[in-house]
């Protein structure tokens, strides 16, 4: 996970971005332990439920639906932390060829754009999450609404990383700068 001293670099914004940054990445050491637990349970099944069907000719009838439970949070909530790293697709092309205080402005714009995009997301995750409270997962007696909570979460976070990047700028997180 990422050490304090990682993200005690020299900042533009002054204390209150170094606050900030430190508070997410607190956020961030919680959720990337969350994402490896639910990397480990969902291989564990995967791997038990092989062993069962195949030595005992038996099923775990719930494994394949925590399986899916863990994949989906595991994905979901990894989403902030390539956020953080910048290593989301992008295409910069053009960018790369323009001044670097234009550069520097167009990360700043595009992190806010996909702020908003994100707030967008979670809006429409939660009128998922709503409708499908009722319903009921096929082998568990949970609401199916689990699934979407998971995009619910990541979309706060991601909220929270693309908000810091925007104010920050691209020499946020120093030594996580991938280029």
């Amino acid at each position: 996970m990422i050490a304090e001293a990682q993200i005690a670099g020299p900042l533009k914004g002054g204390p209150a971005l170094a606050r900030a940054r430190g508070i997410l990445a607190r956020l961030d050491r919680v959720t990337g332990w969350a994402v490896i637990g639910a990397m480990a349970v969902m291989a564990g099944l995967v791997v038990t439920q092989v062993v069962f069907r195949y030595a005992f000719a038996s099923a775990i009838d719930w494994s394949e639906e925590v399986a899916r439970l863990a994949f989906v949070w595991a994905m979901f909530l990894a989403i902030p932390h390539g956020i953080r790293r910048g290593v989301h697709v992008g295409i910069d092309a053009l960018v790369v060829k323009l001044p670097e205080r234009l550069q520097e402005a167009l990360f700043r714009v595009a992190a806010a754009l996909a702020a908003v995009l994100m707030v967008v997301i979670f809006r429409f995750a939660w009128e998922v999450t709503a409708y499908t409270w009722p319903e009921m997962m096929p082998t568990l007696p949970v609401t199916a609404a689990v699934y979407y909570i998971a995009v619910l979460l990541a979309a706060v976070h991601s909220v929270l990383h693309l908000g810091l990047l925007a104010w920050g700028g691209r020499d946020t997180w120093p030594s996580e700068n991938p280029s």
